[in-house]
């Protein structure tokens, strides 16, 4: 079966040309290393395009993006309770003033603490398209589902302009088909893309003693599923970086010469380029609220610009 064309003309949901695009990694499995790509791809975007304004936002109630991305002084504590979060922006139908600006020069805004109002919240499929489109965030938006394809996962589709589908094994593999199923259904073809996650070269099929990451390729391009080039590995080394105290740590900063530093930089790029997105894009329309003077957020980007002149992270300067 032929794969179905890869669709490069993206306007889905978006309020004009150069308004933003959405991306969301959603699997209806657990484990696949959803929220690790969503986190990664996010960092290795903004290191890679630093004219391209990232913000990322999670679906789930765990807290990983304000762990990952919080500047200090600006992650929620235990309660949760006392601090604006995307609770109160689908409430007010816009993320606008909840978006903060993070490690990394990654903005995000704070996950609920309680899924189940965000939940109860969502029966329109329709309204997080809605909310993003009047956030008019000019950039990329990353969005980080759960584990399910229940109302918030749905939204989360239907505003998207790519959604990015992990695959881990065959049982993820058979997930994945209800998620493209239910793009087909929520907006315009050909907007889900496979990507094989947590590879390891050494799992083979037990029949027939083929390669497991082989044979899932195989399997999605018999199925004519869009696949992605890049796959990512699984690594030990890279799976230690979220028991790292309460920060997680980025694989880009803390697992340089792993293949999955490599894999990360590829996908991001073809993520880009899919989107067609690159340098030029244009600043947020309105500046999100400033971290506290003594965090020094700008010195934060300062230094983080700086080590990508010094080449500390092996990318090269772009735009």
């Amino acid at each position: 079966m032929t794969p179905p064309a890869v669709h490069s003309d993206v306007q889905w949901g978006r309020a004009g040309p150069g308004a933003g695009r959405v991306l969301a990694v959603a699997s209806n499995k657990g484990g696949v290393g959803k929220t690790t790509l969503a986190t990664n791809l996010a960092i290795y975007l903004r290191a890679l395009h630093e004219d391209l304004p990232i913000l990322i936002f999670s679906l789930d109630d765990q807290g990983i993006v304000e762990r990952m991305f919080a500047l200090p002084g600006r992650a929620r504590d235990d309660a949760g309770a006392e601090h604006a979060n995307l609770k109160h922006g689908w409430a007010e139908r816009s993320f606008e003033r909840l978006i903060q600006l993070g490690q990394y020069g990654v903005h995000y805004v704070p996950s609920a603490p309680d899924g189940a109002p965000l939940k109860a919240r969502a029966e329109d499929p329709a309204i997080l398209r809605r909310i993003l489109e009047r956030t008019a965030w000019p950039g990329l938006v990353i969005v980080d589902t759960k584990s399910d394809l229940e109302e918030l996962t749905r939204n989360a589709l239907h505003a998207a302009d790519r959604v990015l589908i992990p695959v881990s094994d065959w049982a993820a593999l058979e997930e994945a088909g209800k998620v493209l199923a239910l793009l087909e259904r929520t907006g315009p073809p050909g907007r889900g893309r496979v990507v094989l996650t947590l590879v390891d070269r050494r799992a083979h099929v037990a029949s027939t003693g083929e390669e497991l990451v082989e044979r899932l390729r195989d399997e999605v391009r018999r199925r004519g599923w869009p696949l992605c080039h890049t796959t990512i590995s699984r690594s030990p080394r890279v799976e230690a970086l979220n028991s790292d105290g309460a920060r997680p740590l980025s694989i880009l900063h803390a697992a340089r010469g792993t293949a999955v530093h490599r894999e990360l930089r590829e996908l991001a790029e073809e993520v880009a380029k899919d989107l067609g997105l690159g340098p030029g894009a244009r600043a947020p329309r309105s500046r999100p609220p400033d971290p506290p003077p003594a965090t020094g957020a700008r010195g934060a980007i300062a230094e983080f610009k700086a080590a990508l002149l010094r080449g500390r992270f092996g990318l090269p300067r772009l735009g």
